[in-house]
């Protein structure tokens, strides 16, 4: 055992000096740009030509470094910036989540779902919570899963047990959940940027994963809770460490009681508005045209709708628990939650000019036909072939903890590479999400992995990387047995896995 232990540190310490020598992901980009200005010179020597099977029109490698190449580079750069499609949505849900968590009504409804938990549901709980919170991204990591071992320990029960199972559904199950996230329109965004490269019209709408996720939050939290029991807390028996000082578990004050009541009032009038927009045959938020749901403005629309569904409920409960005394704190919850996106800014810009640089130069056309030619020789066949790719993404999880600066990367020259082969871009956007998702929790280069070792080292001063490795390892195979059986069967059965998002796509 100890040999393992320390051929697994071994492991971890190269993999987490890797990553650390890796440059920023704006840097990254940056050079990636460079880099596909450079190629796309070196391959145009070579003057490679594929058939458009979309089309029937030839195609080359645009030369970058020509001189229409770099008018076009000059000209176009803060149009590549200001019209990347991941920029706005994201900017424009973040300032909802802002509200919401400036008020105190994200924390108030996470502790107030933990603490109701019976105590033969409470793994369930704490795991179904944690897959929640990720629609409003660190809260989980800050505040559920220190408040899961305080649980578990105020319950008689080992804290670090608590710990795992709320890491677990955070970051673990990732890309499950009953709502959308800012993550959403993220990922399509960069899933439809790369799509246009075969189809210049194909739109990704945020929602097309939504079906798969919904139904994948309960099979997580099934299988978070049964990892927990079963493996963990046998694991790592009775908790004999001294208590520690921690968020008080006390129940909801006057002021969040009413707070609560008048967010749960104002979401539901939201959600009526919502109904009454879409049930009559001509509802006001469906298609105008032709009263379709899935063309509506409410399903084009669906960030600006994250944003409400998070801003006013936030506002309502803020007046009622009294944490709003003016505009101005509606106002500083927004400023605060932009000042967190700087970084996500910066990274956009080179990230929008490497993506832009990438069409342009017909690299990733080119790779996508060559690569689906390649593919179809193999004739993998449906299941070893997104076996691979899910492997691949969480392969690179591992070394690259982002999950929008892996996808800008991969989703260019998979994308296409599957539409060639007969799979939609929002079947490959799911495989990657499954694959990112599985491996997060025992990744170092995710940016909470060492708030997560600090956690633990509350309750065990000798705890270090490959504790939490140890610990989350099960969830890690586990989850990915289940995602991908669950995948599996979603293809068989050539069920939709979100709004007007088939499995498959055809010219």
């Amino acid at each position: 055992m100890t040999q393992k232990k320390s051929l697994i540190n071994k492991f971890l310490y190269y993999v987490e000096k890797v990553g650390n020598a890796l440059p920023n992901p704006a840097t990254l980009f940056a050079l990636f740009a460079l880099s596909v200005i450079l190629l796309s010179w070196i391959v145009s020597l070579f003057d490679p030509e594929v058939i458009n099977p979309a089309t029937g029109e030839s195609i080359h490698v645009v030369n970058l470094l020509s001189k229409e190449g770099l008018h076009l580079i000059l000209t176009q750069t803060v149009t590549n910036f200001t019209g990347f499609v991941p920029l706005g949505t994201v900017l424009v849900a973040m300032l909802g989540v802002g509200i919401a968590e400036r008020t105190g009504l994200i924390s108030t409804i996470l502790r107030r779902i933990v603490m109701a938990a019976p105590p033969r549901m409470l793994t369930f709980v704490v795991v179904f919570a944690g897959i929640l919170s990720n629609t409003a991204s660190e809260v989980g990591y800050v505040l559920l899963v220190p408040l899961a071992a305080v649980i578990f320990l105020a319950a008689g029960r080992n804290p670090l047990a608590g710990l795992a199972a709320a890491f677990a559904g955070v970051s673990g199950g990732y890309s499950a959940n009953l709502l959308l996230g800012t993550i959403d329109p993220l990922l399509a965004g960069l899933s439809q940027e790369a799509a246009q490269i075969i189809d210049p019209g194909y739109i990704v709408n945020p929602a097309c994963n939504f079906y798969y996720m919904f139904a994948s939050t309960f099979l997580i939290a099934g299988l978070g809770t049964w990892v927990t029991e079963k493996i963990i807390v046998p694991r790592l028996g009775v908790y004999h460490g001294k208590d520690v000082e921690a968020i008080p578990l006390t129940p909801l004050t006057k002021d969040e009681k009413r707070g609560m009541l008048y967010a749960t009032i104002t979401t539901l009038v939201l959600v009526g508005i919502i109904l009454a927009g879409v049930l009559p045959k001509n509802g006001f938020l469906l298609n105008p045209v032709n009263g379709e749901f899935l063309t509506s403005p409410l399903m084009k629309g669906v960030v600006t709708f994250i944003f409400l569904f998070f801003a006013l409920p936030g506002i309502a409960y803020g007046l009622g628990a009294k944490t709003i005394k003016s505009d101005n704190d509606v106002i500083k919850g927004m400023s605060k939650s932009m000042e967190t996106m700087g970084s996500y800014i910066v990274l956009v810009f080179f990230a929008a000019q490497f993506v832009a640089y990438f069409k342009w130069s017909n690299i990733g056309l080119l790779v996508a036909v060559k690569g689906a030619t390649i593919l179809q020789t193999l004739d993998l066949g449906t299941f070893p072939l997104m076996l691979s790719f899910v492997l691949l993404a969480a392969f690179i999880n591992l070394v690259m903890g982002s999950a929008s600066a892996k996808w800008a990367i991969m989703a260019p020259v998979f994308i296409p590479m599957f539409m060639m082969l007969g799979y939609s871009p929002e079947i490959t956007q799911l495989a990657y999400r499954i694959g990112d998702s599985v491996t997060n929790i025992i990744s170092p280069m995710m940016s909470y992995f060492a708030l997560i070792v600090a956690f633990i080292q509350l309750y065990d001063k000798k705890a270090g990387i490959g504790t939490v490795i140890s610990l989350m390892l099960p969830y890690s195979i586990v989850f990915f047995i289940g995602w991908m059986v669950m995948f599996f069967a979603w293809i068989l059965l050539d069920l939709p896995i979100g709004p007007a998002s088939p499995i498959h796509f055809a010219f």
